[in-house]
């Protein structure tokens, strides 16, 4: 292989077979085109489903951005240039192209190393973490990665470094070829704030989220049916849940790793001084598998996140049969969901004159239970149900022995006085209870019982007024 001047065009070819190029570009295109309907899905989805927009899921839906615009600015220009065999956008379309690839690349691989860090914080620090990760508080870790990327990606315009050709000649991305003082600066600390760290990070926090779900399972062991069973199985779920999410995320994070090696193993090698031995399929090659890193996202989402699943089948059905999600889970989700907030809202109305006095409870009761929902927004609505059916039935049990003890003190209070037949408590209550017993019977999450249980306990003050 050797290069090759061309008088018309200022950037020089590679002598290769012309099939080289149109299997390079006709890959690009697979890649480009999937990745861009993937990631656009991912965006769609969690954009226009209410349970998934969370600030968790922020980070989610920008590394989407990042790999769909990663596919838009890369795939188009590669696959053009691959088929005129030549780079032909001129100068300045090279920085731009360059400038847009690592832009992305970099913001996407710090995106993954917060998502990895909200995952250790969320797990190995559950309680500390409820309500902390507001929607304010994700779009400023956000934008604080989006200006990190843009700092790294700046300095080849200002003479650190250089964008230029790569490979087949048919690309460009940052200088790594050149021996030079300057260069080999450049690409040192790239590799070393962009990719190693990050990588440290990754690798420190999910070995304690290794650790942090090997002790809750050696502790859950350990209870014999002592110290609030119910706690240790629904602390057990949500562990269970959470590491699901993590799990999903470790995927990702090794696909892009996977990804990325190939790319930084050649791009060390002519940082080591050993550039003549790269071929230029050698740097093509790495470059394309590092580009496919834009469509591990939506595949691995689309296949084990359940809640992404049913929000695509029930906003575009015919996906739900390609993502094999049952019918039923297509159109009952949204239907259940109306009824439940509906039920909610009628509870409210209903309730809030007979209890002004629980006020306080009530509304302290609803601040935690928002950060809890922020916490727990990526939980599997299918894993989560049997500690929910559990916690409804105790409360179950405990209403009706509220409902006979209120009974009892009434009769007691009406033989005394000769005067209540029926006891304005029990006109008051009752209606309550039957309500929420009827409320009950249709919960099937865990923030209702938390709802009822805050109502069950605002219950004795008002007993206690009524009887002065």
């Amino acid at each position: 292989l050797h290069f090759l001047s061309n008088v018309r065009h200022p950037f020089p070819t590679v002598d290769v077979p012309d099939h080289a190029h149109y299997t390079i570009g006709s890959v690009i295109l697979a890649v480009g085109i999937t990745g861009m309907v993937g990631n656009f899905l991912v965006m769609y989805a969690f954009c226009k489903s209410r349970s998934l927009r969370t600030p968790a899921n922020m980070f989610i839906i920008n590394l989407a951005v990042t790999d769909f615009l990663m596919c838009v600015t890369q795939t188009p220009i590669f696959f053009t240039t691959s088929l005129h065999k030549r780079w032909i956008f001129g100068e300045k379309g090279c920085e731009l192209y360059a400038f847009c690839g690592a832009l992305f690349g970099i913001c996407s691989m710090i995106t993954l190393m917060i998502i990895a860090v909200d995952r250790y914080f969320v797990i190995t620090r559950p309680l500390a973490s409820i309500g902390v990760m507001s929607r304010k508080r994700a779009l400023l870790i956000l934008s604080a990665a989006w200006a990190y990327s843009m700092g790294w990606s700046l300095p080849p315009f200002f003479g650190w470094s250089a964008y230029v050709p790569e490979g087949l000649l048919t690309s460009c991305s940052w200088d790594y070829m050149t021996f030079s003082p300057s260069v080999r600066a450049y690409t040192m600390l790239l590799f070393t704030f962009v990719f190693f760290i990050p990588l440290f990070v990754i690798m420190y926090c999910y070995f304690f989220i290794f650790r942090a779900i090997r002790d809750t399972n050696r502790a859950v062991g350990k209870i014999n049916g002592e110290g609030g069973p119910r706690d240790s199985i629904k602390k057990m779920h949500r562990m269970k849940n959470e590491w699901k999410m993590a799990k999903i995320a470790l995927i990702v994070i090794l696909l892009y790793v996977i990804s990325w090696s190939p790319y930084s193993c050649v791009a060390l090698t002519a940082f080591a001084g050993y550039a003549d031995m790269l071929t230029p399929y050698m740097n093509s090659v790495p470059a394309v598998i590092a580009k496919a890193s834009a469509i591990h996202n939506p595949i691995i989402y689309a296949i084990t996140h359940p809640k992404y699943r049913s929000a695509i089948a029930k906003y575009i059905p015919c996906l739900g049969v390609l993502l094999c999600v049952p019918r039923r889970d297509r159109f009952s989700s949204s239907s259940f969901m109306s009824t439940r907030r509906s039920t909610l809202t009628s509870q409210s109305s209903e309730t809030s004159n007979l209890h002004r006095a629980g006020k306080t409870r009530l509304s302290s009761v609803s601040d935690s239970e928002s950060g809890w929902t922020d916490t727990e927004a990526d939980l599997s609505s299918v894993s989560s149900r049997p500690a929910s059916r559990q916690v409804s039935s105790d409360i179950r049990k405990d209403l009706s022995d509220f409902k006979h003890t209120s009974s009892l003190r009434l009769n007691v209070k009406s033989r005394d006085s000769s005067i209540f037949d029926r006891t304005s408590a029990q006109s008051l209550a009752e209606p309550i209870l039957n309500r929420t017993c009827t409320y009950i019977s249709v919960s099937e999450s865990l923030q209702e019982v938390l709802y009822l249980t805050s109502l069950i306990k605002s219950f004795p003050a008002h007993s206690a007024l009524l009887d002065i």
